[in-house]
């Protein structure tokens, strides 16, 4: 629970709307107490995450379609072991999502004043630029600042968008839908279903896109950029160590 003085800083650092990136360009030499995280469990998941063995299961969809036999009963091994897996080699050119990760880049080294505009904690709003979407929750706050869209099926209008990464983010979205929909058919598949179950269930169509940026810490030792956490709605993974 946070004390006054704690909530008092909170306070401050959310109103200023600049976000971690706006205290790397004041010249901050020590990190804020807010970000400081506790010593022991900092030290005890950096070891556990360096040294795990644990190697994320991947579903090849180079060849997907000449061994689509064969990435089905993978997709299905991976899911009730794990239950998830990464995807290679999908349909999405490595130029749109480099020109996407660019894009989140420069909306967050915009100059203060125009990020501001969309700073906001209101869920509702298609477009949102924040730090921290628990920040009056966490015990410590983590080193990063964010921005979430809502870009399926309803996409948002120009004016909602930031101009600096308006248009990758529509022709990103365009990309994702469509490899969406030849994902849940190997879902499908997996599942004994019809290739096309899942997708009629609109399983493809919301794109939620979120992207983290992470400005260089000058105590990186003290802090977390994403902590251990679990997201309401959403599939949380824990693997033994």
């Amino acid at each position: 629970m946070a004390d006054d003085n704690q909530l008092r800083d909170l306070k401050a650092f959310d109103d200023s709307k600049a976000g971690v990136k706006g205290l790397v360009d004041s010249g901050i030499e020590r990190i804020p107490p807010i970000f400081v995280h506790d010593k022991a469990k900092l030290e005890e998941d950096y070891s556990i995450c360096h040294n795990s063995q644990s190697k994320v299961p991947g579903i090849d969809f180079d060849d997907i379609n000449t061994n689509r036999a064969q990435n089905i009963v993978k997709n299905r091994d991976d899911r009730e072991k794990w239950g998830f897996f990464q995807v290679i080699n999908h349909e999405i050119p490595a130029r749109v999502i480099n020109r996407m990760i660019d894009g989140v880049g420069r909306f967050h080294e915009q100059e203060a004043e125009l990020k501001k505009q969309y700073f906001t904690r209101d869920q509702t709003q298609k477009f949102m630029y924040f730090s921290n979407f628990d920040l009056y929750q966490a015990w410590a706050a983590n080193w990063r600042d964010t921005i979430s869209c809502l870009l399926a099926p309803d996409s948002p209008k120009d004016k909602d968008l930031p101009p600096v990464c308006r248009d990758i983010m529509y022709e990103y979205t365009k990309y994702v839908v469509k490899f969406g929909h030849t994902l849940f058919e190997l879902l499908s598949e997996s599942l004994d279903l019809d290739r096309g179950h899942l997708n009629s269930m609109g399983c493809a169509e919301g794109v939620l896109m979120v992207g983290q940026y992470y400005p260089s810490c000058p105590e990186p030792e003290l802090t977390y950029t994403i902590s251990k956490h679990m997201d309401s709605g959403f599939l949380t993974v824990l693997i033994q160590d």
